[in-house]
């Protein structure tokens, strides 16, 4: 089964509770779960982790060019301003794997500073605004076909 690094940046954990009329009404472990149900339904193997730490974010997507796992990667905040994990995004992608950058809402459907991502222009592509199906779509973008 392939293996599927699902990366999610800082604030995430608080999913449910956190401007639910931006986010949903669905926690962080609703989320997870629904992940691995339908990576698995994909013939994926779905590993799902939040931090709200940069550092941490970027040691992960330096695991999944080690492991040569795909990554999904919602960077959350960082997305506007972490040339940290751009460049830890790159990485990914130059040693010829995929990163899909989700997010849930529509950054351009919101805040001027939201329009901009240092992410996407590393990213194998990206999926915005559908919700949790985000990460639906980018997972069957990973799935073997």
């Amino acid at each position: 089964m392939t293996r599927v690094l699902v990366l999610n940046g800082p604030n995430l954990g608080r999913l449910g509770s956190r401007e639910p009329e931006v986010y949903g009404s669905a926690t962080f472990d609703d989320l997870a779960a629904a992940v691995r149900g339908w990576a698995a339904g994909l013939g994926l193997e779905a590993e799902v982790r939040q931090t709200d730490d940069e550092s941490e974010l970027v040691h992960w997507l330096h695991e999944a060019v080690d492991t040569r796992s795909d990554v999904v990667l919602n960077p959350a905040a960082f997305t506007h301003y972490s040339y940290a994990l751009r460049d830890a995004a790159a990485q990914v992608t130059t040693a010829g794997l995929r990163l899909v950058e989700v997010h849930l809402s529509n950054p351009y459907a919101r805040e001027a500073f939201r329009h901009v991502s240092v992410v996407g222009p590393v990213a194998t592509g990206t999926v915005a605004g559908f919700g949790q199906d985000s990460y639906r779509l980018a997972l069957a973008a990973l799935a073997p076909s």
